[in-house]
């Protein structure tokens, strides 16, 4: 074999594995989406089904609240830090996000909780973390969160952290129209 076929050969095998990480790159979000949907936990896709729930007076939860961003230039940040709770009452909190940027910007946030079996026993009726945030710049929003902490959680477990975690997403980020005039 000479070596320009022996080149072009090696060629082909790395642009083919350049195409196929390609396309692993994009399916890994389906099926993040997917394995979320089924198992339950960071489903950022629909609310979760009202429980007919009766609230546990007998006891108290501490519902800490954080907020942090990932490669975006936002402020983002929960009006009050932490909350009490009674399990199986509904609550609601407000977070507050602002575009920094001069930038109209998309972000995506994803809920995660502490400990991790609270994930389990935190029912979100309505938040922001459902769909896309499109941002023009400067922008400031109030974000509401509505959520049940289902009395089944242990009872050994007295503080859950819910923390948010907003992403830019990629190709999703509104472009500024240009004029049509290219130079």
């Amino acid at each position: 074999m000479s070596q320009r076929s022996h080149n072009r050969s090696t060629l082909t095998r790395l642009a083919i594995f350049a195409v196929a990480m390609f396309g692993f790159g994009f399916a890994l979000v389906p099926f993040y989406r997917a394995i979320c949907e089924v198992t339950g936990l960071n489903n950022f896709i629909k609310p979760d089904a009202p429980l007919n729930t009766q609230v546990d007076t007998s006891r108290w939860i501490t519902v800490e609240l954080d907020a942090n961003t990932r490669g975006l230039p936002w402020s983002f940040a929960p009006r009050q830090r932490s909350v009490r709770v009674h399990p199986g009452q509904l609550v609601q909190v407000v977070y507050e996000v602002r575009n920094d940027s001069a930038s109209p910007i998309a972000g995506q946030a994803i809920p995660s909780y502490g400990p991790r079996i609270a994930a389990g026993y935190f029912r979100k009726m309505e938040c922001f973390c459902f769909q896309k945030q499109e941002l023009a710049p400067g922008e400031v929003r109030q974000m509401p969160v509505v959520f049940v902490v289902d009395p089944e959680l242990p009872k050994d477990v007295a503080t859950v952290t819910l923390s948010y975690t907003f992403f830019e997403l990629n190709g999703a980020t509104p472009k500024p129209a240009g004029n049509g005039v290219s130079g």
